[in-house]
């Protein structure tokens, strides 16, 4: 066929898309897996078909390889097919191999003999790792002339490399393909192999190379070796690091979509980068919202190419850098929404690659993680929702598997609830600092509601109330900015900006800003249990600022104390109205400090909510520096209930506020701390931070 085939061929498959959403959100979701992996032995379910598959057998692409064509209704693989788990090369080998559909799931790390083969998948297979366990060594996978309906999926496929930097002799590739059609490459670990990662020849076409890490390798991601302008390729959110050349090359693509891909080269390595994209020959390529880092001639093109660029970004980047010619409309084939190249570098290098395998083995096997669902906000509109509600409210009920809000900078004047039908929500900002993404509001308990049904109340004042488990907020600020000092005549000034009622709640690396307060660590009943891990962020109040009968640990953070609103410093840092048996607040190597006079704030004063005398309020401030604002008795009464017959203490602190253990300033004895550390407090919850 030549370039000006018709565009009847693009017809654009109409389910070829998980969740109905946009390419970039499907992509980074659609590893839906969530069912188990290595259940079956190699041949022990013949009669598994498409019906009992679970999610991740039936994921489809996005981008060019979703489009219907060449009579494939875009790309499934081995969905309608038997599933069967492989652990050995024979086994691989022959479901691979076979004419009949299969979702081969690869449980271990299979050796490829001879070093060098390239094992022959014939049409509708999905080959995909069991967690980060799949691994194929000294070899790969040979796509033919004709081969159709091909996902390659979770695998780290490595280490053909024979020696020689610049090898002629040996074609060893993770992924070559001759001839094929409607193919996705997605979550691979591809690296350290004798020719190329990927190659795509032959007018290979249809072929979708997303979320991906490519890495330790010179001639790295190939395409064309043919006269013919009739391959279609869409390559996004790919992460290349230390690669020398084709990063990737195209030569004679028709329709070459490159978006939010990362190519990274550091400086001091033993791999220099000759070049980063390349469009040669009568190439048309659009190139948008990627990143390019330390890399040399980041962009190049030949005289006869066209290359678009659009929402790139450069940084410490030398020599060529080129572009011109007209290009092509992607939409015109498929959906997609790209994500804002000031989040890419983050974006991929906490989703790039295998997923992890998570849960414990037992009869059902292992669970494998889920990659995370990517919704975007961005007040512009550049993103899928202007507001973080309208992106919680996205989520669907019941939900099971991770959902990442990335929120671009902004402030965001709203209220957000994440309810607790909607577990396993993170919300992260995308800007450089924690600062330049801010949801605010400025609701007070003794306020009325716009309904006029009443007063906001403590609880209903927070900007941010989360009552649902697994949930986490990374990189942002949850602010309440009520004006104390405009309102002086409203009853209740409590002004919560973030609240929690929930288990398994990380914040890490937030601001959560307020007065009095500020952030409510709660549980969603008395009864029930909700474990806090705050770790690398601030918490900035006066009154009672850290409050509620949750078991919260604060860790490597920053307390710091606020004047009120006429001025003066007096103060309690935290307000624990813990359950007898339970764990209370524990603040970590934190630091306590604040622009406020020496002397007049208290660690922390025990909460009876409702006066209840059953409760058993706990705070404990170990390994910690305390400014001289914390008074030398730094604990006290509350509503008639006296600290002493509640459970206060220090341990190991240091600075001008700590003081010498004595009855009015009780500290744990290193029997007592050795209990009262992390691990006790959260029990069987390992928190996922970093």
């Amino acid at each position: 066929m030549t370039e000006t085939r018709s565009r009847a061929r693009h017809r654009r498959r109409g389910r070829g898309l998980l969740l109905g959403g946009p390419a970039a959100l499907a992509a980074a979701g659609v590893l839906a897996y969530g069912t188990v992996f290595g259940v079956f032995g190699a041949d022990a379910r013949p009669e598994a078909t498409a019906a009992d598959a679970p999610a991740w057998a039936r994921a489809v692409a996005d981008g060019f390889a979703s489009v219907d064509a060449l009579g494939q209704n875009g790309t499934y693989g081995g969905r309608d097919g038997r599933t069967v788990t492989v652990r050995n090369l024979a086994e691989l080998e022959k479901y691979a191999t076979a004419p009949e559909p299969y979702v081969i799931v690869v449980a271990g790390t299979i050796t490829m003999n001879p070093t060098g083969k390239e094992i022959k998948v014939a049409s509708d297979k999905t080959i995909v790792g069991s967690g980060t366990s799949g691994h194929i060594v000294g070899g790969g996978f040979l796509l033919g002339q004709g081969v159709h309906n091909v996902i390659i999926r979770n695998l780290t496929i490595r280490d053909a490399y024979q020696g020689v930097w610049n090898d002629k002799e040996h074609d060893f590739d993770a992924v070559q393909m001759d001839g094929a059609h409607h193919v996705w490459i997605d979550h691979n670990d591809l690296r350290h192999m004798a020719d190329g990662l990927i190659d795509s020849r032959k007018d290979t076409t249809y072929v979708t190379v997303s979320w991906n890490r490519l890495g330790n390798n010179n001639k790295t991601f190939g395409i064309g070796w043919t006269e013919n302008v009739t391959a279609d390729l869409t390559i996004h959110h790919n992460w290349f690091r230390e690669t020398e050349q084709r990063n990737p090359s195209t030569d004679n693509v028709a329709h070459a979509h490159l978006y939010n891909n990362l190519l990274q080269d550091d400086a001091g390595t033993g791999i220099t980068s000759a070049y980063g994209n390349y469009a040669r020959g009568r190439t048309r390529m659009l190139l948008e919202n990627s990143v390019f880092q330390g890399v040399n001639n980041p962009v190049i093109k030949d005289s006869t190419a066209a290359l678009v660029q659009r929402g790139n970004v450069f940084t410490g980047t030398t020599g060529r850098n080129e572009s011109g010619g007209t290009a092509f409309d992607p939409r015109s084939f498929y959906p997609y929404t790209p994500d804002p190249a000031s989040a890419v570098p983050a974006l991929l290098k906490a989703g790039a690659g295998p997923r992890s395998t998570i849960g414990t083995a037992g009869a059902a096997g292992t669970e494998a993680a889920a990659a995370p669902t990517v919704l975007t906000v961005a007040k512009d509109g550049t993103g899928r929702f202007t507001g973080v509600q309208k992106a919680v409210d996205a989520v669907p009920a019941g939900n099971s598997s991770p959902v990442v809000i990335r929120i671009a900078p902004g402030v965001y004047r709203e209220t957000v609830k994440v309810p607790a039908t909607k577990p396993h929500v993170t919300l992260e900002g995308t800007g450089g600092s924690r600062k330049d993404t801010v949801i605010v509001e400025g609701h007070a308990s003794g306020m009325t509601k716009p309904d006029g049904s009443g007063t906001y109340g403590t609880g209903g004042s927070a900007t941010v109330a989360v009552e649902a488990d697994d949930f986490r907020a990374h990189n942002l600020t949850v602010s309440n900015d009520f004006d104390e000092a405009a309102h002086q005549n409203l009853d209740g000034h409590q002004a919560v900006a973030l609240r929690t009622a929930a288990d398994r709640v990380v914040l890490d690396g937030v601001i959560v800003r307020g007065d009095q307060d500020t952030l409510l660590l709660d549980t969603a009943a008395k009864d029930r249990i909700g474990r806090v891990y705050m770790t690398g962020s601030y918490v900035i109040g006066n009154v009672d600022f850290v409050f509620g009968r949750a078991t919260a640990v604060i860790d490597r953070s920053v307390l710091t104390l606020k004047k009120r609103w006429d001025g003066s410093s007096a103060g309690y840092v935290t307000a624990p109205s813990t359950a007898a048996g339970r764990k209370g607040f524990l603040i970590t190597r934190s630091t306590v400090n604040g622009d406020v006079g020496a002397g007049t704030f208290f660690l922390g004063r025990p909460w009876h909510a409702g006066g209840d005398a059953s409760l058993s309020p706990q705070t404990t401030v170990r390994d910690s520096v305390l400014s001289a604002a914390v008074k030398p008795v730094p604990w006290t009464d509350m509503g008639g209930f006296s600290w002493k017959s509640d459970r206060f203490a220090e341990y190991r602190n240091t600075g001008p506020g700590a003081g010498s253990p004595s009855p009015n300033r009780p500290h744990l004895t290193a029997t007592d701390a050795a209990a009262q550390d992390i691990p006790h407090w959260l029990g069987d919850w390992t928190p996922p931070v970093g």
